[in-house]
C-alpha cells in the first residue's frame, strides 16, 4: 500500500515555507491525500490549516463534476447543442456549440463578457448569452475560456436541476463528500476566514520572458490582476463565479481529487468518471505557448510529451496525472499511479510569472515524490 515518504514531505514543506520566510508570499497552505484521507497538511505565514483561499480556476472541475453527474443520469448529452437547453444561447451562430465544446474550451467564445450586475441573476446571464458572438468556429481550435464556458455550464445545471449551480454543487457533491471548507458563493457575512489576495514581487521583463518562453509578452486575456483582486470583494465572492470563484482550504481540494480517484460515495457513473479523468480529447495547441492542451471533458492531463510541468503538474508525477490549477499559483491534481492527490494554495499573486511557474513546478515535483 502506498504511504508517505517522510523525508520527501519535509522537503515539500521546506520549499513551501521558503517563499514565505523570504517575503515572496504572505501565506500558503498545502495538503496531501491518500486512500481517501488527508494525510498531511501544512500552512505558513498568515494562514493556518483551516484558512480559506480563493482558488480561482481550480474551481472549474468542481462545477464540471455536477455536469458529469447529469450526463451519467442521461439528463445532458455531450453532443447536445447548448441552445436546446438554453434557448437564449442560440443566437449569432452559436447554435452549433455543444456541451462537449464548452467542457473542452473549444466552443469559440473565450472572451465573451459577463460581469456585474448581470452575473448576479439567471435573467442577466441569459441576456448576456444572447449577445455573445463567436470568435471562431466551434470545435476548430482551443483557447482557454477563463469564465465564459463555466457560466454556460452553471446555467445548464440550473436549467436541468432547477437549482442554482452553487446549491446543486453543495447538495450533489460537497455535502456527500463531507467537504465543509469548500464553498462557491459564500454569503458576504461568512467570509472572515478567507485570506485576501495580495500582489507581490516585480513583473518579469520582456527579455526574461523571451529567454524562457520565446515571447516578449503574455496575453492574459481577462485574467488580469484587477480581475483577480476583484474577488476580494465579498459581494463578488457571493455571486459564485463558476469558472473561478470557489474558496477552500487545501484539504478539501485534496479530498475532492481523492473522490475522483475512488468515488466511494458512487457520485458519478463509472464510465463517465473514467472518461473525464483519463481520456484526452483536446490536443489542439495552446495559442500562447504552442504545447498541446491535453484536456479531457473538464480536466487537464499531464501527458508523456515532456510538457507536464507547463500544465502545472511538475516533472515527477505520472503521465496519467490529472487536475486543474488556478490563477495566482494555485495547484490541484491527483496521480492515479500512486493514488496521491495534492493541493497548494497561496494568497500571494506573484507578478513575476516565471518565478510563479518555477514555484509550481518545484512544488508539484516534490509533492509527487511524497508517495512511497
Amino acid at each position: 500500500m502506498t504511504t508517505l515518504d517522510a523525508a520527501a514531505v519535509a522537503a515539500l514543506d521546506e520549499r513551501a515555507r521558503r517563499d514565505v520566510d523570504e517575503g515572496r508570499l504572505p501565506a500558503c497552505q498545502l495538503a496531501l491525500a491518500l486512500h481517501g484521507e488527508v494525510v498531511h497538511e501544512a500552512a505558513f505565514g498568515a494562514a493556518d490549516t483551516a484558512s480559506r483561499f480563493t482558488i480561482f480556476s481550480a474551481t472549474k472541475p468542481f462545477v464540471a463534476s455536477v455536469v458529469w453527474q447529469l450526463v451519467g443520469e442521461g439528463r445532458l448529452r455531450y453532443d447536445q447543442p447548448v441552445h436546446e437547453v438554453l434557448p437564449a444561447f442560440g443566437t449569432n451562430g452559436k447554435d452549433e456549440v455543444t456541451l462537449d465544446h464548452v467542457l473542452q474550451h473549444t466552443a469559440g467564445f473565450p472572451r465573451a463578457p459577463l460581469g456585474a450586475p448581470q452575473w448576479a441573476t439567471h435573467e442577466g446571464r441569459h441576456d448576456a448569452f444572447g449577445r455573445w458572438r463567436l470568435s471562431w468556429a466551434p470545435g476548430s481550435q482551443f483557447e482557454y475560456h477563463p469564465t465564459s464556458a463555466h457560466w454556460v455550464l452553471a446555467e445548464l445545471i440550473h436549467a436541468v436541476t432547477g437549482a442554482d449551480h452553487t446549491v446543486a454543487l453543495r447538495e450533489r457533491v460537497l455535502d456527500p463528500l463531507g467537504l465543509r471548507s469548500f464553498e462557491l458563493g459564500p454569503a458576504p457575512d461568512a467570509q472572515a476566514d478567507i485570506l485576501p489576495l495580495e500582489l507581490v514581487g516585480e513583473p518579469a521583463t520582456p527579455d526574461e520572458l523571451e529567454a524562457a518562453l520565446g515571447v516578449r509578452h503574455l496575453d492574459v486575456g481577462e485574467v488580469t490582476d484587477d480581475a483577480l483582486l476583484g474577488l476580494n470583494d465579498p459581494e463578488a465572492r457571493a455571486v459564485g463565479l463558476p469558472g473561478g470563484g470557489g474558496v477552500s482550504a487545501a484539504s478539501d481540494v485534496a479530498r475532492f481529487y481523492q473522490a475522483l480517484l475512488h468515488d466511494p460515495a458512487g457520485l458519478w457513473d463509472p464510465a463517465v468518471l473514467a472518461d473525464v479523468t483519463g481520456v484526452v480529447r483536446n490536443t489542439f495547441p495552446d495559442p500562447m505557448l504552442g504545447h498541446a492542451a491535453n484536456r479531457t471533458r473538464g480536466l487537464v492531463v499531464a501527458g508523456d510529451d515532456g510538457r507536464a510541468n507547463l500544465r502545472g503538474m511538475g516533472r515527477t508525477a505520472s503521465s496519467a496525472t490529472f487536475g486543474h490549477n488556478g490563477a495566482a499559483g494555485q495547484v490541484a491534481w491527483a496521480d492515479p499511479a500512486t493514488g496521491l492527490s495534492f493541493c497548494y494554495l497561496t494568497s500571494g499573486r506573484d507578478l513575476h510569472v516565471l518565478r510563479e511557474h518555477r514555484r509550481t513546478t518545484a512544488l508539484s515535483s516534490l509533492a509527487a515524490r511524497c508517495a512511497a
